[in-house]
């Protein structure tokens, strides 16, 4: 299914054919409408009324960033992580992601929540906040995190992560390519076998 349906419940869930033994939470990226975000002013977009988390203000390395509001729907994804766990879904076997600002969300939230996920498919984005991330950086069950898919094209480098499958897309702009949807079926696949 395509586009905006809002008759659907907020967020989206889709539930399992059978008894579900993983989750994926994918999140989308600024301007998008298919969950619940507040509408307020994006500086990066000249301060356009649109719907977003958080403020982007720029995309240089050193720019400014909405600390309060990254961290404020940080806190909300969280809690999508601990429904999954609480229904069951043990957190090594969610996969969390996100493209543009909220693939920057995911891979934020995904370095500082308490829960061990077993991995991030970061797409088209960068890390934010990354010099706070210092001493929070939870591993999964093998010790090491496992990040995959990046097409990182912004700003921000991802620091000294480890487990890093970094991909790149030559000419593909700021969306999505066939090649990129055939390799995050793969990571996830890898990184949420059956059982």
């Amino acid at each position: 299914m395509c586009g905006n349906n809002m008759s659907l419940p907020l967020p989206a869930i889709v539930p399992a054919a059978l008894k579900a033994t993983a989750a994926v939470i994918f999140l989308h990226g600024l301007g998008d409408t298919g969950y619940v975000h507040p509408f307020k002013p994006v500086t990066l977009n000249v301060g356009m009324t649109m719907p977003s988390w958080f403020d982007i203000i720029g995309l240089q390395t050193d720019a400014e960033e909405d600390e309060a509001g990254i961290k404020h729907v940080s806190e909300k994804t969280k809690t999508l992580i601990d429904q999954e766990v609480k229904i069951g879904i043990t957190s090594h076997r969610i996969v969390l992601g996100g493209f543009s600002r909220d693939g920057a969300l995911s891979l934020y939230t995904a370095l500082t929540t308490q829960q061990k996920l077993e991995g991030v498919v970061a797409l088209s984005c960068w890390l934010p906040l990354q010099y706070t991330l210092k001493y929070r950086l939870p591993c999964g069950p093998s010790g090491a995190r496992n990040f995959g898919c990046l097409t990182v094209e912004k700003r921000k480098n991802l620091c000294n992560l480890s487990n890093i499958t970094y991909n790149t897309y030559p000419r593909m702009p700021h969306s999505a390519c066939p090649e990129e949807m055939m390799d995050i079926k793969q990571f996830i696949d890898q990184q949420l076998p059956p059982i």
